[in-house]
C-alpha cells in the first residue's frame, strides 16, 4: 500500500478562506431563476393520473412511510383501478426513488423541480399530477431504468405438452407448476387487490397467492373455498378475467393467477379435504327447510355448497349422467380431466347435498312439484341449445350443433356413450372457445382414427386476433393442425343425399354498423369453398325454458334469453324462485359460481324474513 504524503502545514492553508467573502445567491433568485437540475435529479414527483390506477404499490414500498393513498371522489370506481392517488409528505420523503422504480404503470416520475418555500407545513403534503407541486411543467428527471427495475415482468413459463403429443392423445395439455415455480410466480404479485374487484366471485386473490409464497397451501385452500367451491375447475378452465386487471400486466406479463389457484388444489389429495377445510364441523345447526336446485352446473353447485353449509337440505336435479353442466359434457378432457372435476363436485356431495341424476325438470319432475315440495327453488339450467346460421343446408343431419357433438365426443371418451362419427374433413363455423373445443377434440380423434387431421375453423371476425377464443386456444390449436379462415361468412352447405359435399362462404367486409349493431357486410364476389364430411355450427348458445309453466312465464321478465333477477338473484315477480349462471349473465364459469353464492344468500334472506332493502351498509 502506497503512503500519501501530506504537508504538516496543510490545515493552516485553509485559514486563508476566513478572510474571503462567501458566495451567496439571493433567495429571490433561487425562487425566480433556479439552476437547472441534472438530467437524473431526484426532484419533486409527478404523476400521470390518466395512467395511474391507484394500486398503492408506491405507498407500500416507501421506507419513510411518506406516501399515503388518498381516495378521490371524482375518479370512477371501476374494474382495473382504484379511485385513489398517491399523496407525498415531503417532511418524510428521502427522495430515494423506490416509488418510481416499482410503479406498475410507469405513471410516477421525478422532475427537475426542487425549490419549494412556504410557511405553511401543509403545503409540503400534496397530490402530484403531471404539472408538479407548483403547477408548472418541468422536465422529467429521475426515471426507472433496467438496473433499478424492481418488478419481475416475465411469467414463470408453464410447461405444456408438445404439439405432436397433444394432437394424438387426450393427455392434459398443461402440466402445472412445481413448488419452486409456484413460489417464484407468487413472488411477482404486488398485493394490490385490484384483481379481486374484477373477479366476478371477488376471490381473495392476494391472500391465497401469499400462501403459495409462504408454502402454506392448506391455508391457501381455506382462502379459496371462502368464495369458490370449484377451485380446481377454475384453476384449469376459468376465463381468468382477474389477469386482465393485474397491475403487473401494464408493463409486463400478468401474474398467472389461474395456475397458482390450480397449484394449491393440486397439492391436496381429495381424502384430505375434510381435515383441511373442516366444513362438516362448521354446520352447527340444521335448518328445517328444503331447497331444490335445477341444474348441476357451476351456479347450481355453488348455490348447493353455500346452502348446505348454512344448514339447509339441498337437492340438485341434473338431467345428465353426472353434475357439471357444460363442464361435464362439454369441457375437453385435455383441459379438464374427469378426475379433476369429480374432485370438486364429490366434495360438495360429501357435505350432504343430494344429487338426482338423469332427472330432467319438465319431464321427470315438474316445476310445480318442486314448488310444492321445497321451500325455494334455484334455476341454473344453463344455455343448452345451439344457434343456427340458418343458411341453406343447415337442416342436413350431418350439420351438427356444437354442444351436441361435444357431448357425443365427451361421453365416448369417458366410456359413457358410443363412438361418434369421426369425419375426415370437418368445418366448424364460429370463432369462440366452444368452436375451438370442437375443433381441437376432433383433431385428436381424427389423428387417432386416421393418422392425420383436417379441421377448418371459419369465423366472421376478420383476423385471428379478433376471434373471441382465448389466445392459448388459438395458438395451441394452430400448433395441433387446426386451419383458420377468419373473415368469412356462410352462404350455404352443399349436400348430396345423406352426405355433405362442401361449405361455401363469402368475404366479410365489416361486422358492425356505425351504431355498433351486428350488421355484417360482405363482398359477394369473393368466395371460399371447403370440402367437408361434417359441419358444426358454433355461433352461440341459448336457453331451453320449456320446463317453465306458462303462469310463471307471465310473471317473470326474460330479456334476450336471460331471466331478470335482483341483486341476490331472486327472480323479479316470483319470490320463491331464484336463478343464476348462463340464464342470468351468460356463459362464464366464475360468474356462475358468483351467482350461486349470491343466490344462497338471497334464499337465506327470503326464508328467514330478512329485509334486504334495510340491510346495514
Amino acid at each position: 500500500m502506497s503512503e500519501i504524503n501530506k504537508s504538516f502545514f496543510s490545515p493552516a492553508k485553509a485559514w486563508k478562506y476566513l478572510t474571503k467573502k462567501p458566495v451567496s445567491i439571493p433567495l429571490e433568485n433561487i425562487i425566480d431563476n433556479p439552476r437547472e437540475a441534472a438530467d437524473n435529479y431526484r426532484g419533486f414527483h409527478t404523476n400521470d393520473w390518466q395512467t395511474c390506477i391507484g394500486c398503492g404499490t408506491c405507498s407500500k414500498i416507501c421506507p419513510a412511510e411518506a406516501i399515503k393513498m388518498i381516495r378521490i371522489p371524482e375518479l370512477p370506481d371501476e374494474e382495473g383501478s382504484k379511485p385513489e392517488r398517491p399523496a407525498f409528505d415531503y417532511g418524510r420523503c428521502t427522495f430515494c426513488g423506490l416509488c418510481v422504480d416499482i410503479c406498475t404503470t410507469g405513471s410516477l416520475n421525478m422532475s427537475k423541480e426542487y425549490v419549494h418555500l412556504s410557511q405553511d407545513p401543509n403545503s409540503f403534503f400534496f397530490l402530484p399530477k403531471e404539472d408538479g407541486i407548483h403547477h408548472i411543467k418541468f422536465d422529467k428527471a429521475y426515471q426507472r431504468t433496467e438496473e433499478s427495475e424492481l418488478l419481475d415482468l416475465e411469467r414463470v413459463p408453464m410447461e405444456i405438452l408438445d404439439a405432436d403429443t397433444r394432437k394424438k392423445s387426450f393427455l392434459e395439455v398443461v402440466k402445472g407448476f412445481s413448488k419452486q415455480q409456484a413460489i417464484e410466480e407468487a413472488a411477482r404479485c404486488v398485493d394490490c387487490g385490484i384483481c379481486t374487484k374484477t373477479c366476478p366471485a371477488h376471490m381473495d386473490i392476494p391472500d391465497y397467492i401469499r400462501t403459495v409464497y409462504d408454502d402454506n397451501v392448506e391455508e391457501g385452500m381455506r382462502w379459496l373455498y371462502k368464495t369458490n367451491p370449484l377451485p380446481l375447475v377454475c384453476g384449469k378452465m376459468c376465463t381468468h378475467r382477474c389477469e386482465t386487471a393485474c397491475t403487473i400486466g401494464h408493463r409486463g406479463e400478468a401474474v398467472s393467477i389461474r395456475w397458482l389457484k390450480r397449484y394449491i388444489v393440486d397439492q391436496i389429495p381429495a381424502e384430505e379435504y375434510d381435515r383441511v377445510l373442516q366444513h362438516k364441523q362448521q354446520i352447527i345447526k340444521k335448518v328445517d327447510k328444503k331447497i331444490a336446485v335445477v341444474g348441476g352446473g357451476p351456479a347450481g353447485l355453488s348455490a348447493a355448497y353455500y346452502l348446505v353449509l348454512m344448514g339447509y337440505e339441498v337437492t340438485v336435479f341434473e338431467a345428465e349422467k353426472r353434475p357439471g353442466g357444460v363442464l361435464n359434457y362439454g369441457a375437453p378432457t385435455y383441459r379438464l380431466p374427469l378426475e379433476s372435476f369429480e374432485k370438486d363436485w364429490k366434495y360438495i356431495e360429501s357435505l350432504g347435498v343430494e344429487f338426482r341424476l338423469n332427472t330432467k325438470v319438465g319431464v321427470d319432475v315438474t316445476l310445480e312439484e318442486l314448488k310444492d315440495n321445497y321451500d325455494a327453488v334455484f334455476l341454473s339450467s344453463g344455455f343448452v341449445l345451439g344457434r343456427s346460421t340458418g343458411v341453406p343446408g343447415t337442416d342436413h343431419p350431418m350439420v351438427k350443433q356444437a354442444m351436441v357433438i361435444l357431448k357425443d365426443m365427451k361421453y365416448y371418451l369417458t366410456g359413457d356413450g358410443p363412438k361418434p362419427y369421426i369425419p375426415k374433413k370437418l368445418v366448424v363455423i364460429g370463432g369462440g372457445n366452444v368452436a375451438m373445443d370442437v375443433a381441437r377434440t376432433m383433431v385428436r380423434l381424427q389423428n387417432i382414427e386416421y393418422g392425420k387431421s383436417e379441421v377448418h375453423v371459419v369465423s366472421l371476425e376478420r383476423t385471428l386476433d379478433e376471434m373471441p377464443a382465448d389466445w392459448d386456444e388459438k395458438h395451441e390449436g394452430g400448433e395441433e393442425g387446426v386451419i383458420f379462415h377468419p373473415g368469412w361468412g356462410p352462404i350455404e352447405i352443399v349436400t348430396d343425399g345423406d352426405k355433405i359435399k362442401k361449405a361455401r362462404f363469402k368475404k366479410v367486409l365489416s361486422i358492425f354498423d356505425e351504431n355498433r349493431r351486428f350488421n355484417p357486410k360482405y363482398d359477394e364476389s369473393q368466395i371460399l369453398e371447403l370440402e367437408a364430411d361434417m359441419v358444426v355450427e358454433s355461433i352461440g348458445q341459448m336457453p331451453d325454458y320449456s320446463y317453465l309453466p306458462e303462469e310463471i312465464k307471465e310473471k317473470i321478465e326474460i330479456v334476450r334469453g336471460r331471466i331478470k333477477t335482483d341483486e341476490y338473484n331472486q327472480v323479479v315477480g316470483v319470490p320463491w324462485l331464484f336463478a343464476g349462471g348462463d340464464i342470468v349473465h351468460g356463459p362464464d364459469i366464475i360468474h356462475g359460481i358468483a351467482d350461486g353464492h349470491k343466490a344462497a344468500q338471497g334464499i337465506d334472506f327470503y326464508l328467514t324474513g330478512y329485509n334486504k332493502d334495510k340491510k346495514e351498509q
